[in-house]
């Protein structure tokens, strides 16, 4: 039986923080779909076919990731990509109370779903999607925070603006 686990995240934008996620979990999976989750009470500053490019581009060369977008419970996208896992990055001791909470609902849904917690590397604690948007948002520079093919991407938008 593979090891097939699902990351589910907005990633909008997908970060480096979320690269060291994944990265790391990749030895522990025989397969890793990054879940893009559309949430009705969000809106995205990135398209769906944007972050879903990204991912595609940054994991071309690596066939054990690919990339879905989902609508719903995890849970019912782990399902449909037969996928045993949940990986959850932690930041900081109050995204696990969360998070612990999330995966404890999952696992009520599904007992056949293990959620599987990896903790940030220090130096990416300060790294969230949210933080990066509300930057740039308000003309700051978050290129160090980005992978380069996405970093690349918001250079040429940023050209065709102005």
């Amino acid at each position: 039986m593979q090891r097939i686990a699902l990351f589910p995240g907005t990633f909008d934008p997908i970060t480096i923080g979320h690269l060291d996620i994944i990265n790391r979990a990749l030895p522990l999976f025989d397969k890793l779909v990054i879940g893009i989750g559309r949430n009705i009470n969000k809106t995205p500053m990135f398209s769906d076919d944007q972050r879903i490019s990204w991912i595609e581009e940054i994991y071309k060369d690596n066939p054990k990731v690919s990339a879905v977008l989902y609508e719903g419970l995890t849970v019912d996208c782990c399902q449909k990509v037969g996928a045993n896992f949940i990986v959850r990055g932690i930041r900081y001791v109050n995204d696990f109370e969360y998070e612990k909470a999330i995966a404890d609902m999952n696992r009520s849904l599904d007992n056949n779903i293990e959620t599987v917690f990896l903790t940030c590397l220090p130096q990416f604690t300060s790294v969230a999607s949210t933080l990066v948007r509300d930057v740039l948002r308000n003309g700051g520079d978050v290129m160090k925070f980005l992978p380069d093919v996405v970093a690349r991407s918001l250079e040429q938008r940023k050209k065709y603006e102005v």
